[in-house]
């Protein structure tokens, strides 16, 4: 799953820092980012879900998250800078729903 994510920092008030996300799951998401974000710092993601159907997920449809920068890969070369997050919880009830919804349509398999 490659789609766009925004992410704001512990501090920050607006999504300002911007990326990708290339490996989701359930509990957490491997990504991304213009700016590198410190293992261990809070920050809020929000991430595009791609509109596979029409009736479920309106068009740019977001899920809101909350989660715990894990490592950063390469902190010293130039970005975008690859990261990993552990979700701590979701902003709203039926946002985690929809993620498992988009998991169940097998769209995003990884390649063994």
């Amino acid at each position: 799953m490659y789609t766009p994510l925004a992410v704001q920092g512990p501090e920050g008030a607006t999504f300002d820092n911007e990326g990708h996300v290339y490996d989701i799951s359930e509990g957490g998401v491997r990504f991304e980012a213009d700016q590198p974000i410190k293992p261990g710092t809070p920050v809020t993601m929000q991430i595009v879900l791609p509109n596979l159907n029409q009736r479920e997920i309106e068009p740019g449809r977001t899920v809101l998250v909350y989660a715990n920068v894990v490592w950063i890969e390469d902190e010293d070369e130039p970005g975008p800078y690859k990261m990993a997050a552990i979700f701590t919880r979701f902003a709203k009830a039926g946002d985690r729903e929809r993620l498992l919804r988009q998991f169940a349509t097998g769209r995003y398999r990884a390649a063994a």
